[in-house]
Parts: C-alpha cells; sequence; structure tokens
C-alpha cells in the first residue's frame, strides 16, 4: 500500500496543471495514469491535422506559455511537446498502466482507499490519501451510439479516436457520423484527400471562423453577451451567407450565449463550411439503420458506403469506479461549473479538475483552485 497526501486521477492537461500546481505548493501527490504517456488523448487518439480550435493564450496551464514562435492555433504535434516540456519543467512524473478500478472514502481514517489495475502486471495495487482529485477529461471513453444494424456494416468502421488522415480514403465513398469540430474536420480531411464525403447532421450548430472567435472571446470582456452574439451572427451572414439551404441549421441561441450556458463551443471552420456548399461535402440527417454496405437515413434514402467514421464523442467513466461522490459529478461525469462557484471542490477533500466543459483554460483555473484549497488545509 502507498500512502501519499493526494492521490490524481488522470495525466492529461487537467491532472498535469493539478499536480505542477501542487508541487509549486510542495504538496506531495501522485498521478494515476492508465494510459502509457502524458495527454494520452492528444497524442494517441487524434488526428493528424488537428489544431487546437482556440487561439494559445486561452490554452496555456499554469505558470507556463507556449513559446513565443508557436503559432496562434497550435498544431497537434506542438501541443503534445508543449505537454511534455510542462511535465518535466514542473516535475510532474505519473505512474503509467494504472487503471482506478474504485475509489472510497474511509470514514474512520478520514482517507480515500484507492484500487488500481496495473495494465501491465494485472495486480491490483492499493493508494491512500487525504485528498482525491479526478482529472480523467471530458473526453475518456469513446462513444459509440446505438444504432440498427451497426454491427452489420460490411466496410470499414472506426471511431475517431482511430482516424489519423484522410489519405488511405482516397477514392472512396466516406460518411463521417457527428458534426462537432471533430467530425467536421475530419470531414473536410478526408474531402481534402479525395475521398466521396458526406457528414451526418442531425442538431443545430454554429459555425465561426477563427477570426470570429478570437473577436468574440476578446469582445465578452467587455461587452454583454447577447451584443457580441449580435455582431458575430453578422459577420457570419456576411461571410457565409444562408447555410440552412445546405442542411446547416444555426440554433436559436448566439454562439457564446450557447457557449456560456450550455458549454457548447462553436464549431472553429477550416474549410468544411466552403465545401459543403461547393457540394464536395454532402450534408445528410440522421441514421434509421444500417443494413451490410447501405445505410437508410431517416428521409427514406439510401446510401452505399466504403467507410463510416464515428465522430460521436465521449463519455466519462468516472462513475463505474468513483464511489461517495455528494453529487459533485453529475450523471454524466461532469461538474456543474455554470451554477455552482464552487464546482471544483466536493466533501471530503474530492476535488475535480477540467469536468466542467470549460476547456484547456478550465483546467488551469481549476487546478490553481485545487491546490490553493489543499494547501490552506496542512
Amino acid at each position: 500500500m502507498r500512502e501519499e497526501v493526494v492521490i490524481v486521477v488522470g495525466a492529461g492537461p487537467a491532472g498535469l496543471a493539478t499536480s505542477a500546481c501542487l508541487n509549486l505548493h510542495s504538496v506531495p501527490n501522485i498521478v494515476l495514469e492508465r494510459e502509457d504517456c502524458v495527454g494520452s488523448l492528444f497524442r494517441n487518439k487524434s488526428y493528424d491535422c488537428l489544431h487546437i480550435h482556440l487561439p494559445k493564450q486561452y490554452c496555456e496551464l499554469p505558470h507556463m506559455s507556449f513559446p513565443s514562435n508557436s503559432p496562434m492555433y497550435v498544431p497537434r504535434s506542438d501541443f503534445i511537446r508543449y505537454l511534455d516540456d510542462y511535465a518535466s519543467r514542473f516535475k510532474v512524473n505519473p505512474v503509467y498502466h494504472r487503471s482506478v478500478e474504485s475509489a472510497t472514502f474511509d470514514q474512520a481514517t478520514q482517507k480515500w482507499h484507492v484500487k488500481a489495475r496495473n495494465t501491465v502486471s494485472g495486480e491490483t495495487e492499493d493508494y491512500v490519501s487525504r485528498f482525491l482529485v479526478v482529472a480523467t477529461g471530458e473526453n475518456s471513453d469513446p462513444f459509440v451510439p446505438e444504432i440498427e444494424g451497426l454491427d452489420t456494416f460490411k466496410g470499414e468502421l472506426l471511431h475517431s479516436t482511430k482516424y489519423k488522415s484522410g489519405a488511405k480514403f482516397s477514392g472512396k465513398s466516406v460518411l463521417v457520423v457527428g458534426s462537432g469540430n471533430s467530425g467536421m474536420e475530419i470531414a473536410f480531411d478526408a474531402a481534402t484527400a479525395g475521398a466521396k464525403t458526406s457528414i451526418i447532421v442531425r442538431s443545430p450548430l454554429h459555425i465561426l471562423s477563427k477570426n470570429m472567435l478570437s473577436l468574440g472571446l476578446i469582445l465578452s470582456a467587455y461587452l454583454p453577451v447577447d451584443a457580441v452574439d449580435t455582431l458575430i451572427l453578422t459577420l457570419c451572414r456576411s461571410l457565409y451567407g444562408d447555410l440552412s439551404k445546405y442542411g446547416l441549421r444555426r440554433p436559436e441561441e448566439g454562439p457564446f450565449y450557447w457557449t456560456r450556458t450550455y458549454g457548447k463551443y462553436p464549431n472553429t471552420n477550416v474549410g468544411a463550411a466552403q465545401m459543403i456548399k461547393s457540394g464536395k461535402i454532402q450534408v445528410l440527417p440522421s441514421i434509421a439503420s444500417i443494413k451490410g454496405d447501405e445505410v437508410i437515413l431517416t428521409n427514406g434514402k439510401l446510401y452505399q458506403f466504403d467507410a463510416i467514421i464515428l465522430a460521436t464523442g465521449f463519455k466519462r467513466s468516472t462513475n463505474k469506479w468513483l464511489k461517495d461522490e455528494d453529487h459533485l459529478l453529475n450523471e454524466d461525469g461532469f461538474a456543474d461549473g455554470s451554477k455552482n462557484p464552487n464546482y471544483w471542490k466536493g466533501k471530503k477533500g474530492l476535488y475535480c479538475a477540467g469536468l466542467a466543459k470549460k476547456g484547456l483554460y478550465g483546467c488551469g483555473f481549476d487546478a490553481q483552485k485545487i491546490a490553493n484549497d489543499i494547501k490552506s488545509f496542512l
């Protein structure tokens, strides 16, 4: 059994930032990570063309800026390097291949007992701590929706976490399911590589250029959100025109109200909108069922595809192993950052970082609050 003052679960940006802030306060801690590296989502489960969707100043972790020569929108490879350098600079040394299977609070000792399986040896290890920080990320486990007949599909089926580039799909008919940033970027990448590309768009969405997003973020610090949304939507109509004729509907609420209220970020356009308007990417409605290589849509039309890429997001796994958490997280594994100003702090020495739909900036904010709070108890 190993005992530490703080156990941090997860070595993504939130876990790294929390451990770094604790180290700066000289608070002993251990980071348990189920994969074999820091930032495994970006290193092992992201496509090659990925760029961080927000300007770099909104994506920095505490106490360390990006290099001055970094581009405004940091590419995947540079961000991975940044995370490695961050861990090295602040002496964050995760214990890898440790999959947490349970975390329970012992009333008698007032400590957390964590059981983690060593995925290499298969052995179960016991850890004890006064404080426990959940930093497993918003994008923990790939989500595969229930689609009738999905298991009968004869072509190539993969989740977006397995997609690397469109090169292998050149000349093939590809369906991307999901229209978030990942779905749109994958559709654009596949079409650029020569794939005949379609994308399923079920829900309304906002599409902004990078410059619009940057402008909106700056103005949000000075103007009411409805004024910012009015300006940004005017710019959207001027740049993109009416996208509804191509199957893309906008929500009734503005993009920054949407983000602030629901934690949903607008799509940052990398070129998919132009390809949709030109017909190089076809927008389709929801899937009703699949039979072999045939996809039947809810409008009754039938299409054939060589590959289906599921850009359908993720689910949190925290609720499977975290016990005695007293409603710090909801049933989907998120913290409610819109109603509770101390959403990062639970009871009995329990905390969460990076689970309030506030992106990388939120990870750093949570980490500093948590480290300061734990330090106040010691």
